[in-house]
């Protein structure tokens, strides 16, 4: 994804809806050229068109997610990138900060290949030019386009990555960290049982959601990616808890 389609994004968030004449006028480009983007990024899920408009959809599936906030997502996930090496294999989940952060690896490392039990991402980097893609079976939930239950979780048991990326769209000092649906979650505390090391991924806005299903305890934790809004108190809980917190500056 380019600079400008970024910016597309950021102004069709905020907007919800907008005219293609305007959007092409804010962007300074030429309707045919804006309309090449809004192609790119309806391919992928992230817009939709209709009658000279676009458009997000409201809902929960990563590429509604994607949009909001696009940018600090976008330097969470280049942070955690940096993280993984050449020739590694890694675990990637669901979230939206999980899916740029597997466009970013299988976009900048030649030989890497990522695990995942979304569809999603598969689909998100599949022109990508590098990287291999294990997906993991399972039921597969149509909205969020993630494969969960007991199958994913024993396909899983194959494999043992250095690293495991999640992301959670809540956090509470009870419950660690949360999401919104049970069979997402559930997998997802399998799948942290593979890993040497689980790394979320997490907006610093998602701290003001305390969420309703527990997906991660704090101690299975190892490293959160997040930005500089970090409420401190968060902040500070995690690091007495043992969990190295690596912020992102949210000023260009």
């Amino acid at each position: 994804m380019n600079n400008r389609q970024s910016k597309i994004l950021e102004v069709i968030a905020r907007q919800q809806r907008i005219e293609v004449t305007d959007l092409a006028k804010r962007m300074n480009v030429s309707p045919v050229t804006i309309r090449k983007d809004l192609d790119q990024l309806e391919q992928r899920g992230l817009i939709r068109r209709e009658h000279g408009f676009a458009y997000i959809e409201t809902g929960s599936s990563d590429g509604t997610q994607l949009v909001y906030n696009y940018e600090r997502k976008r330097r969470i996930a280049q942070a955690a990138a940096a993280s993984v090496e050449e020739n590694e294999t890694v675990m990637i989940s669901s979230g939206p900060c999980c899916v740029i952060l597997a466009e970013e690896l299988t976009n900048t490392k030649k030989d890497i290949t990522i695990i995942t039990n979304s569809v999603f991402i598969a689909n998100y980097i599949n022109r990508s030019p590098y990287g291999k893609i294990i997906l993991l079976g399972g039921y597969y939930q149509r909205n969020s386009q993630v494969l969960v239950g007991p199958i994913a979780h024993k396909n899983a048991q194959m494999f043992s990555p250095n690293k495991f990326f999640i992301s959670a769209s809540g956090f509470s000092e009870t419950f660690g960290f949360t999401g919104s649906d049970y069979l997402r979650a559930q997998t997802v505390q399998e799948l942290t049982k593979q890993a040497r090391q689980v790394v979320m991924l997490f907006d610093s806005d998602q701290f003001s959601d305390s969420g309703v299903v527990k997906m991660a305890s704090v101690e299975s934790v190892d490293i959160v990616y997040t930005d500089d809004c970090i409420p401190l108190e968060k902040e500070t809980y995690l690091v007495q808890n043992n969990i190295l917190v690596h912020k992102v500056s949210t000023v260009a």
